[in-house]
């Protein structure tokens, strides 16, 4: 082994790229809730009830999961740089789309089927993000910090999710719901340029990599994860734990998603603030969740360093469901409403801690074929976004906002229950590392 200079041991690109990871995580939840306060004023001046709305979002949400699967295979086949990069560029144009088109047609039904193509197209597009980027975790990160990497990305989610309502509110208000959509178009095109400019798909061909750090990277890493391009690994259908994880993420994403659409409308229709106070209460969920996604994902860290990953990814994931259940009942049946929306924050904190365990477990049971397990993961969480797109609804006309958010609690108990049963120490034959399968 060469020796090691002071200069050798200075460098952190790997945390370079987990912060461009973070950023598209943070541009893909802009551009994907950007609608959500837009909605406000679109559905006045373009017609739009509120179950057509729903049709809407549920356009997106079945793009982002039809095309998780096909997207993490090709992230896993041709790598995160190309993929991520075209995929943030699609992402711009779709968003300056969904601006523009709907003047563009005529009449209700135009507007509407507009609307569901464009979203739709985003969604595909938007499928990319989290099974690709955790890909490229397994591929730069040491086993030892996988899980704070993956929370350090869904943390971009959050940070995007806290700023946005905010902005787009005052821009929205003083400039119209198309200018919204033109302002936030232009992050997709940024962080695909910048993605393309620095990052690499194997960290031994970034020239600003030196060895020390390029040797702490191997050292973790699956052997087969730089070389693996393989299109779809079937044994991961099969899988008993794929299939238990993807069912709890199911749930899951059921209730992150019921926040992440219909938030800002339950803050302005049902607990009546204004439009403003609505944009900046929004952000308040996701300022929660960026203090506790990291905690969580540092506490996961070193618990599956003490214990073992099973326990350490279990206890964590289990704990952050049941008090986001616990916190999401008290807040839908309280009648003071800052108390209600101080509970539903710290709930969706809660419900946004579990990311870093899910995402890394994808690769402790997939190790280089983790863009296809996250894929599939990934896919059931979506579908878990295009039920509550439907269910919410229907549960908030026939029989209001508190069955429908007690529902959302119930279902992320049930979430947790399902992590007694997940295995993360049982990888799939012939993928995970011999560590992995030793543990």
């Amino acid at each position: 082994m060469a020796e090691l200079t002071d200069d050798d041991t200075a460098t952190a690109v790997r945390w370079r790229i987990v912060a461009l990871l973070a950023g598209f995580s943070l541009v893909s939840y802009a551009l994907r809730t950007n609608i959500s306060i837009a909605a406000a004023l679109m559905r006045s001046d373009l017609h739009l009830s509120q179950v057509q709305l729903g049709q809407i979002f549920s356009a997106f949400l079945i793009g982002y999961a039809v095309f998780q699967v096909p997207a993490g295979a090709l992230g896993d086949r041709f790598g995160a740089r190309l993929v991520l990069t075209v995929a943030a560029a699609v992402w711009g144009l779709t968003t300056v789309m969904t601006g523009a088109l709907p003047g563009i047609v005529t009449g209700a039904a135009g507007t509407l089927t507009v609307l569901m193509i464009v979203r739709f197209l985003l969604g595909a597009a938007e499928a990319a993000t989290y099974p690709v980027a955790t890909s490229a975790v397994g591929v730069w990160m040491p086993a030892s910090e996988r899980v704070f990497a993956n929370s350090l990305v869904i943390a971009g989610m959050a940070l995007g999710s806290a700023v946005m309502p905010p902005v787009i509110s005052r821009v929205m208000v003083a400039s119209g719901w198309r200018a919204a959509f033109y302002a936030t178009s232009i992050l997709g095109f940024l962080i695909a340029g910048i993605w393309w400019w620095y990052a690499r798909d194997d960290p031994a061909r970034h020239p600003a990599v030196k060895e020390h750090e390029r040797q702490l990277i191997a050292a973790g890493r699956p052997p087969a994860a730089a070389g693996s391009r393989s299109v779809l690994h079937w044994p991961l259908l099969r899988n008993r734990n794929i299939a238990l994880i993807s069912a709890s993420y199911f749930l899951d994403s059921y209730v992150l998603a019921t926040f992440v659409f219909w938030f800002y409308l339950y803050l302005v229709d049902e607990r009546h603030f204004s439009m403003l106070n609505s944009g900046f209460f929004s952000s308040l969920p996701w300022i929660a969740a960026l203090i506790l996604v990291p905690a969580s994902g540092r506490w996961c860290d070193r618990l599956s360093a003490r214990r073992g990953r099973r326990v350490g990814r279990r206890v964590v994931a289990m704990t952050a469901l049941a008090v986001s259940s616990a916190l999401l009942l008290f807040g839908a049946r309280t009648e003071d409403p800052i108390l209600a929306i101080a509970a539903l924050s710290l709930s969706v904190g809660f419900l946004m801690a579990t990311e870093g365990p899910f995402w890394s477990s994808a690769i402790d049971i997939a190790g280089a074929h983790a863009g296809t397990a996250g894929g599939i993961m990934n896919t059931a969480g979506n579908l878990g976004g295009v039920a509550q797109a439907s269910v919410v609804p229907f549960l908030v006309e026939r029989f209001g906002w508190i069955p429908a958010l007690a529902t959302g609690s119930a279902l992320a108990l049930v979430s947790a229950l399902l992590w007694l049963f997940i295995r993360v120490d049982e990888s799939v034959p012939d993928i995970a590392p011999a560590e992995i399968r030793r543990q």
